[in-house]
């Protein structure tokens, strides 16, 4: 993949997008709409289930039901093309197009506090930028890309 299409899935703040729970096109919302489709009307098996094998697991079906039905309707299409749905308080994607940089190690400000984050978050994104500045992000990104997010 080529540093444009690495953009795509690379937020500014170094996050995967691709590997979000919240991204449109994004392997978390494609398997919870597989896992949907494949459970079908289990609802009524779950609760048939807590005597059938003797397991109160299944009470709590609607509650993962629930999350799974999150996942597969959430829809964002990423920190470069929309608000981040997931950090309200965000505010790398104003800066990072003020500031005209692709990335947050690319702004001779950094690293800054105005990032919005939480301190994990924050120094999460901080590492991650050294990282990319450290090897480039093509290299960042084939370490990642197939590496679960959370």
């Amino acid at each position: 993949m080529n540093y444009e299409q690495i953009k795509t899935r690379l937020a500014p703040c170094g996050l995967h997008c691709g590997k979000c729970f919240a991204f449109v096109e994004g392997d978390i919302k494609v398997h919870s709409n597989r896992l949907k489709e494949s459970l079908g009307d289990f609802d009524i098996y779950a609760e048939r289930f807590v005597d059938l094998l003797n397991e109160p697991l299944f009470r709590k079906y609607s509650d993962f039901k629930g999350i799974l039905t999150y996942f597969a309707t959430v829809d964002c299409g990423g920190c470069r093309n929309e608000n981040c749905k997931l950090f309200k308080d965000c505010k790398v994607r104003d800066c990072h197009e003020n500031m005209g940089v692709d990335f947050c190690f690319q702004c001779p400000e950094f690293p800054c506090n105005s990032t919005g984050f939480d301190r994990h978050l924050h120094q999460r994104s901080v590492d991650i930028n050294r990282r990319m500045k450290k090897i480039g992000v093509e290299k960042y990104y084939e370490e990642i890309k197939d590496k679960p997010r959370y």
